[in-house]
């Protein structure tokens, strides 16, 4: 008989499938990351406000809105394809963001960077449950620390590019995009999408299946919407508030990096720490840290930042690849759907909470903004055990 490369006959950990795709999702990201650097300068080539530069951002994420179709569609083809055209194609955009002689193209570039981008993010964490065997947490967290480190190298890259190239010369970092898609063909080109048959009589519909996702996607929306405060604080508001408590630039983005990377250490260990512990406890863990640490982080002096902020990124972050394991063990016949679903949620719940923390930190002050962030996190606690638990796979990977 022949197995299905989506399926292990063994059902071992594919360790080097799993870091293949782990490295082509932050050589995507990677390219993702280049517009915040590129931002000032720009404003100066197309003379545009500051303003009309971060809707580049908006553009970029608004098929976000679209993720549950392309989940769809991921599933009823062979989304192998996405994941691996992607990053050359966010790669050859973000690349040639520079040259865009007019705002008007630079918006529509930054659209189909957004497409890319979900059409990437959408089914492969479909694909890493495939390689994961047992270990669901195990294989989310390497994937997620490819687009953890990303974050730390995308700007430090397009900047050394712009210094030695200038804006119109980052061009030249598309084959290394390129280079990512071919390794991701190498390693999936004989991938199959494990086959599923309903263990009902008959066959689940796209209803029925966002119906009995209800419960799990509330539940971890609900629990996104109290983490996200403290998420949303830390990452993207961090250098405003320590510029705004008297601290340098290059002392608060130092601290931002201090943050980041233990947040990558954390994505990397939480998922497997879920598998052996369990998602619920895992996250009750990360929900009752960060709000302790975010309110120490408040009142105790400079002495004890760094530690704070190295352990709140920790937990923070570690809460990523345990909801991705929860969405793929969900046991759905629609897994890519499902994780489009689960998307378009953070991402609804995330523009929210941005505007409202700006907003408070502009009207109270962000001290204040802080402390009720972290008072606000605790409600997370007793929505953890709304989370359903796992249920038996509701479908069953067939051999060929």
């Amino acid at each position: 008989m022949q197995y299905s490369i989506g399926v292990s006959k063994h059902k071992k950990f594919q360790s080097g499938n799993i870091i293949a795709l782990s490295f082509g999702h932050m050589m995507h990201d990677i390219y993702s990351s280049f517009l915040s650097p590129l931002i000032p300068l720009l404003v100066e080539k197309l003379g545009i406000s500051l303003s009309m530069a971060g809707m580049f951002d908006v553009i970029r994420n608004l098929p976000s809105l679209l993720n549950p179709v392309m989940g769809l569609v991921a599933d009823k083809v062979s989304f192998k394809y996405f994941v691996i055209f992607t990053p050359c194609i966010t790669a050859i955009i973000m690349s040639l963001l520079g040259i865009a002689p007019t705002y008007g193209l630079a918006a529509i570039m930054m659209f189909l960077a957004g497409i890319s981008a979900t059409l990437f993010h959408i089914p492969s964490p479909v694909i890493i449950k495939s390689f994961s065997a047992n270990k669901t947490g195990a294989g989310m967290s390497y994937y997620m620390l490819g687009g953890e480190l990303s974050r730390t190298l995308g700007p430090l890259i397009i900047t050394a590019a712009v210094t030695f190239w200038g804006l119109e010369g980052t061009w030249r970092l598309i084959p290394f995009g390129a280079a990512a898609s071919i390794l991701l063909f190498l390693k999936l080109k004989d991938y199959k999408k494990p086959g599923t048959k309903s263990s009902n009589t008959e066959p689940v519909t796209v209803k029925q299946a966002a119906k009995e996702l209800i419960p799990l996607l509330s539940a971890i929306g609900g629990y996104t919407i109290f983490m996200m405060a403290i998420k949303v604080s830390v990452t993207l508001y961090l250098p405003a508030y320590l510029v705004s408590q008297g601290k340098s630039l290059v002392s608060a983005s130092l601290l931002l990096a201090v943050l980041q990377l233990s947040g990558a250490v954390g994505t990397f260990l939480a998922g497997s720490i879920s598998d052996k512990i369990g998602r619920k406890t895992t996250l009750f863990i990360s929900g009752l840290a960060c709000p302790l640490l975010m309110w120490l982080f408040m009142i105790t002096g400079d002495v004890f930042t760094v530690p704070l902020l190295a352990g709140l990124g920790f937990f923070l972050f570690a809460s990523g690849p345990v909801i991705l394991a929860l969405v793929q063990d969900s046991g759905t016949a629609f897994p890519s759907f499902a994780n489009g679903l689960y998307m378009t949620v953070n991402f609804l719940i995330r523009s929210i909470i941005v505007f409202l923390v700006g907003y408070f930190a502009e009207k109270i002050g962000f001290t204040n903004t802080y402390k009720f962030t972290a008072f606000w996190a605790l409600g997370v606690l007793p929505l953890i055990f709304l989370i359903p638990e796992k249920k038996k796979a509701a479908v069953e990977h067939e051999i060929s």
